[in-house]
């Protein structure tokens, strides 16, 4: 099932693709779905795109120069779901309802990993329990939330400015 196919833009949209490919790729990881137990539906997917969306954006919201760059990529999320949505036969009067839902699950699920952030691993791993297995797996959600924290680690480690060029920008998928 291919879910969330992203288009790079010439340019200095480029980078933006760039970006946005490395987000869509890793969330696709097939780790996810097998060692962290990510549900392997179109919501899962929803969900660590959110997720990866997040922290990159998070990254680039420390840096006061980047707001263009995240600003574009947000705004190529947002492209990239309506596209999927006509995609999976979703009608034109229907669309604007899926996308308003889309962007408040994304700024729900944006504010709810910001708080659990600063306060420590468990409130963190209830929030992905909660978002990404439907408070269902907190045992792997606290596995879920050990990446996520090595993740934002090492994206603070990456200059903004190299980020587009960076092989891989998050932390290593833990088998389990």
């Amino acid at each position: 099932m291919t879910i969330w196919p992203f288009k790079s833009r010439p340019g200095s949209e480029n980078t933006i693709g760039t970006i946005y490919g490395m987000i869509v790729t890793r969330a696709r990881e097939p780790a996810f779905y097998d060692g962290y137990g990510v549900p392997d539906t179109v919501d899962g997917r929803f969900d660590l795109v959110v997720l990866h969306l997040w922290m990159v954006l998070r990254r680039l919201g420390a840096d006061m120069d980047s707001r263009k760059l995240a600003q574009g990529l947000f705004d190529l999320f947002c492209s990239d779901m309506d596209a999927n949505l006509r995609e999976m036969g979703v009608g034109d009067m229907t669309v604007p309802k899926r996308m308003q839902a889309f962007g408040q699950a994304f700024y729900g699920r944006s504010a709810a990993y910001d708080a659990a952030l600063t306060e420590g691993r468990e409130a963190l791993a209830r929030a992905l329990d909660k978002n990404v297995f439907n408070g269902r797996n907190f045992e792997q959600a606290g596995h879920l939330a050990d990446y996520v924290e090595a993740s934002v680690a090492k994206l603070v480690s990456i200059d903004v400015a190299a980020l587009a060029d960076e092989r891989q920008p998050f932390a290593a998928l833990d088998a389990q």
